[in-house]
């Protein structure tokens, strides 16, 4: 995981925030299928990696707040578990126009980095038993591969278990 992006090589938002706080990162580009059903399985079966070691980025609105929740491709987002990490009574998903609108990344490609609006994030419990996860770079057919620490640490992140199986 030593391979950082440069700052002016055309990264995306996600890349660039990553160097500019020195955090080692690897990159990961892959031929990405319009027509693939999922694009965070898609992502982890092009890297020949674990689909519970792939994280996808997803947009909820809690009591009226954007919440972003990083959870495995593998599994689904537990609603009521994430309201309840962020001391909250309810949530749903978003508006998929206002997730992209606030967070600047196309659907498919929402990375929990570099977002154009920083908005509270909780990533799964899962991420600790693991050395290093993968995540959107910010574009499809782009991941990030880093440690769950450094994620958590990059985006202020709660750790808590909003995943099911």
């Amino acid at each position: 995981m030593a391979k950082k992006q440069k700052k002016n090589s055309g990264g995306t938002p996600a890349t660039v925030a990553l160097t500019a706080a020195g955090t080692a990162f690897t990159l990961h580009a892959y031929e990405h299928d319009p027509a693939s059903p999922s694009y965070g399985e898609e992502a982890a079966e092009a890297l020949g990696v674990s689909p519970d070691r792939v994280f996808k980025t997803l947009v909820a609105d809690v009591d009226g707040e954007l919440t972003v929740a990083v959870v495995p491709v593998a599994g689904q987002l537990d609603l009521k578990a994430l309201a309840s990490a962020v001391g909250g009574k309810r949530a749903a998903m978003a508006d998929p126009a206002a997730a992209e609108r606030t967070t600047g990344y196309v659907r498919g490609g929402i990375s929990p980095l570099g977002q154009r609006k920083r908005l509270r994030t909780v990533l799964d419990a899962s991420a600790s038993d693991h050395a290093s996860i993968c995540v959107s770079a910010g574009r499809r057919g782009l991941e990030v591969e880093l440690s769950p620490a450094d994620l958590a640490a990059l985006t202020a992140a709660v750790v808590a278990p909003i995943g099911r199986v």
